[in-house]
């Protein structure tokens, strides 16, 4: 499955470097992609070493590079390690990229310690067994070093794609939901040949139980009422780059964030 997962990534790094989604150039002329409530949660980072897990093609590693952290990026897939590379050397950006599964993300970075660990949006479902992704975290921490976290709400998975019409399983399915699918979130259109893929859905307290049970101190756990795509038609975007309910509507949580302590 992780062979299956890597060729769709593979195949579609390159569509999204070069895409509109990411926007690399406007990124390149100095826009910041960490978003302004990723920095007040996880705090000051300049002089802290910190590794992005499932990093993509590095953009948001080296927004946190920009901040002062000392970054490393690991990703399975090696086109978008490359890419990585590339724009940190076109943004003169110090950073390490690593191509390496998550689960052996502990060899590959030579049993290093860090004093972050990050993972970004999209990145949970992608994996099988979150008790062994949290030990992996776990191991990857200094004493005292922060997991931050920022995820879409698994909420969401269990609506369709047009209304909230329930239409999928809030829980759990062991084997993994099979999707297939042409294109990419961040085209839609782009023709590709790779589009079969397997993800699993991951409820809140699964992830906060992994969290624990990995030996880490949960410090917060913040519900965000915003998300960062049209996840429906009738979401409204709020010129800020997020999207809302429209105003009167009930509202239902999108994203969420998570900041646990290794402790000393």
């Amino acid at each position: 499955m992780s062979e299956l997962n890597r060729a769709w990534w593979d195949e579609r790094a390159p569509i999204h470097v070069a895409g509109d989604f990411y926007d690399n150039a406007s990124f390149k002329a100095g826009r910041d992609p960490i978003r302004p409530f990723e920095g007040e949660e996880l705090g000051p980072v300049e002089g802290k070493s910190l590794v992005h897990l499932q990093c993509h093609f590095g953009q948001d590693t080296l927004g946190w590079a920009r901040r002062g952290a000392r970054v490393t990026g690991l990703d399975f897939s090696a086109p978008a390690v490359e890419a990585a590379r590339t724009l940190a050397a076109d943004t003169g950006l110090d950073a390490e990229f690593v191509v390496s599964d998550v689960y052996a993300a502990a060899e590959a970075l030579e049993h290093r310690r860090f004093d972050i660990v990050y993972t970004g949006l999209g990145a949970l479902n992608w994996l099988p067994d979150l008790p062994r992704w949290a030990t992996t975290v776990a191991s990857l921490l200094e004493p005292g070093g922060v997991l931050y976290l920022l995820e879409f709400h698994p909420v969401t998975f269990g609506f369709g794609d047009d209304d909230l019409t329930l239409a999928h399983d809030y829980f759990r399915d062991p084997e993994g939901v099979t999707f297939e699918e042409a294109g990419t979130y961040a085209d839609l259109r782009a023709q590709t040949t790779h589009n079969r893929t397997v993800e699993w859905q991951h409820p809140l307290g699964e992830i906060v139980t992994a969290v624990i049970g990995a030996g880490l101190r949960l410090e917060f756990l913040h519900e965000h009422d915003h998300t960062l795509f049209p996840r429906w038609p009738f979401l409204e975007a709020d010129g800020k780059g997020a999207y809302r309910f429209p105003a009167g509507q009930p509202k239902l949580p999108l994203m969420f964030s998570l900041r646990a302590v290794r402790n000393a």
